[in-house]
């Protein structure tokens, strides 16, 4: 960038509920700093944008494009691929383009069986024929329709195209955005394939009170027990993902009272978010190991109602898992 000459911004949308588009939105006021030097060139949340308009630009005349959401089906595939070839530099917004993201909870199944519930098995459809979607369809006259091609798995968006930097979190807070963009404008931006938070766990900057030993002996759920606010969730037998999960959120929701889920993913040290935070949990239940049993190991995991959902909320498409193995595949 030379003289007045500003900066091209691109915020485009994969499979994603668009609360980072509101996120953006959100730095409030400081938001016209950064139109001082950028302009957003395509965001179709906020204008009137078109992929045709992406198609005419030239390869690399976008300086910098934030993806968020997870990639879906084929047409996230395709503007994602579209964006990578325009940009010069693709950030994976968010804990979706990151890792999946909630949507990536749809790995448990595949577009088979999801086809089965909508559209026979739901007890509110009329489908007495079973019509399925299909991706083209000519009518008596051959006009054409089409639609995008859902996958069988929901992908992170560097499983598709190259990404140079992530910005994690569900969604990302304002001061991780302002200080993204704060690289991006200033040209001092860190080594590729960075991931723009801190690589500290969540309980390096938590204010609540741990104890020395960790001990607990019984797994509650938030609304069956009332919640210190000065005293460490775990410590309370709360299955907080702090332990396991990157700090840089300022905590938001422990001090709000609600257990860290862990949207702003592992720190580089952790092997698989899920594992270690289930490890963890492992080594502070009450249970002696010389005399842990079987049964233990069960009423313990009964305990948790939803494993799956706890430990890989928003990480199952990245984990050693991936996803459920469907047809022996």
């Amino acid at each position: 960038m030379t003289g007045k000459e500003k900066l091209k911004i691109a915020i485009c949308r994969g499979c994603t509920c668009s609360g980072c588009d509101i996120a953006i939105l959100d730095i409030h006021e400081r938001l016209l700093k950064v139109i001082e030097k950028a302009d957003i060139v395509y965001a179709p949340t906020i204008m009137d944008a078109k992929n045709a308009d992406v198609e005419k630009m030239k390869d690399r005349e976008i300086d910098v494009c934030f993806y968020h959401g997870a990639v879906r089906d084929s047409d996230n595939e395709e503007l994602a691929r579209l964006l990578r070839k325009k940009s010069k530099i693709m950030i994976a917004f968010g804990a979706c383009a990151c890792f999946g993201g909630i949507f990536g909870l749809a790995n448990t199944t595949n577009r088979k069986e999801i086809f089965e519930e909508v559209y026979k098995n739901t007890a509110s459809t009329d489908n007495p024929e079973g019509i399925m979607p299909q991706t083209e369809y000519a009518d008596k006259k051959g006009h054409t329709m089409t639609l995008p091609e859902i996958y069988d798995s929901v992908y992170p968006l560097n499983e598709k195209v190259a990404v140079d930097y992530y910005i994690p979190l569900c969604p990302p807070i304002p001061d991780q955005i302002m200080t993204g963009l704060a690289a991006i404008t200033s040209g001092n931006l860190p080594p590729k394939g960075t991931i723009l938070a801190s690589e500290k766990t969540l309980c390096s900057e938590c204010e609540r009170t741990r104890s020395q030993v960790r001990k607990i002996g019984k797994i509650h759920r938030p609304h069956e027990i009332e919640i210190d606010q000065e005293k460490c969730m775990l410590d309370q037998g709360l299955l907080c993902m702090g332990p396991a999960t990157r700090a840089g959120c300022g905590t938001i929701c422990v001090k709000a009272n609600v257990p860290c889920r862990g949207c702003n993913g592992p720190t580089s040290q952790e092997y698989d978010q899920g594992a270690n935070m289930l490890s963890l949990v492992a080594t502070i239940y009450g249970i002696p190991e010389e005399s842990l049993t079987e049964e233990d190991v069960k009423k313990a995991m009964k305990e948790i109602k939803d494993p799956l959902g706890t430990f890989y909320r928003y990480t199952l498409p990245t984990s050693i898992l991936k996803r459920k193995r469907m047809d022996g595949k």
